[in-house]
């Protein structure tokens, strides 16, 4: 009965915000959520646990399977942002004899202990908040000398990133159609919540007509290799300009969104300069990137991606509707950026 409860969400996250379950005991413990992670911020160290969660196109249903993807976590991060990513840890509990106060035996969770884990963690560097890029754009404090240096690592991550006939085969038009039809289906239960069905019947109908017109295109793009091992999730939240640029938390749990066109990864953070009010510095990434690659092709695709890219955010954010763990308060600030992105995705029309 007992080990049931420290097993469950709500215990862990109960458990985790105790300072002695850590090794380094944190004065202070922040709690913040994703779709698929409870994040643990204590200064030093950053600890991220995945919810045991079924989304469809992620399944973290059973330990095995958070480990396995705590693991593919580590070392996929570790292409662009090495010395951040430190490891992935056990969480296992501690049982407490009784005292003379307490009759029965007592629970605690352990992080990083001794024993027979319960759950994993990624053990991460905590970066610093007031350094990320979308905070630095809040504040109008992105030059075009700092994206510069995005896209040269990006361009330079690209050039060296894995690509073969298996990951090439994720450019081809069967499985695009199969990620924007996803998109579509996905979002059917937002219509007219997140999402007006005009709105939806005008991207729905861009998207598919966009492609059918293409064929040739994303053909080419498959056969010059510019499909590859990529990011996958390329927005300015991921960005941190410490002493070097650290572009971290990339797709770890389906190969199928980490596996795309280069014009798709470079596409998604022009958009969320875009979002950001900030257009010129979203084309001076795509002009530096595109001068850097020798990829001219990739403005063709430009805005079919973008559109797309903002489509993903916007269905993301109102999958949060339907998560128990998120207040009702982050609820209607997850509305609100949900109706942000589906509308910036209308305008690249």
């Amino acid at each position: 009965m007992g080990n049931k409860l420290v097993t469950t969400p709500s215990s862990i996250i109960e458990g985790l915000l105790k300072p002695e379950s850590y090794p380094h005991r944190p004065p202070e413990i922040q709690l913040v959520q994703t779709q698929m992670s409870f994040v643990f911020l204590t200064g030093e160290y950053v600890y991220k646990v995945k919810k045991p969660v079924n989304l469809g196109y992620l399944d973290y249903t059973t330990l095995e399977k958070r480990r396995f993807f705590c693991q593919q976590e580590l070392d996929l991060n570790r292409r662009l942002c090495p010395e951040v990513y430190l490891a992935v840890v056990p969480i296992t509990m501690s049982l407490h004899p009784p005292s003379v106060i307490a009759s029965a035996a007592k629970q605690s969770l352990v992080i990083e202990g001794k024993g027979k884990a319960i759950e994993y963690a990624v053990k991460m560097r905590q970066l610093p908040q007031h350094r990320m890029m979308d905070v630095l754009l809040r504040g109008n404090q992105v030059t075009s000398e700092m994206v510069t240096r995005v896209a040269e690592k990006l361009a330079h991550f690209h050039q060296k990133a894995e690509t073969n006939s298996k990951i090439a085969a994720f450019g081809k038009l069967d499985v695009i159609r199969q990620n924007t039809d996803e998109n579509f289906s996905q979002t059917e239960k937002y219509i007219d919540v997140s999402i007006p069905r005009l709105k939806y019947n005008r991207l729905k109908k861009y998207t598919e007509d966009f492609i059918h017109n293409n064929s040739v295109l994303f053909a080419k793009r498959v056969k010059e290799g510019r499909v590859r091992d990529c990011h996958g999730d390329l927005h300015a939240a991921h960005i941190c300009f410490t002493n070097d640029i650290c572009i971290y938390d990339c797709i770890e749990f389906n190969d199928r969104f980490r596996y795309s066109d280069v014009a798709s990864e470079i596409a998604f953070l022009a958009m969320d300069l875009d979002r950001y009010h900030h257009s010129d510095l979203s084309r001076h990434l795509v002009n530096a990137y595109v001068e850097l690659s020798h990829d001219e092709e990739l403005l063709k695709l430009l805005n079919f991606y973008k559109c797309y890219r903002a489509y993903v955010r916007g269905k993301v954010e109102g999958f949060k509707l339907d998560d128990p763990y998120i207040s009702e308060e982050g609820k209607a600030k997850a509305l609100a950026t949900a109706r942000s992105y589906f509308e910036l995705a209308e305008s690249y029309l």
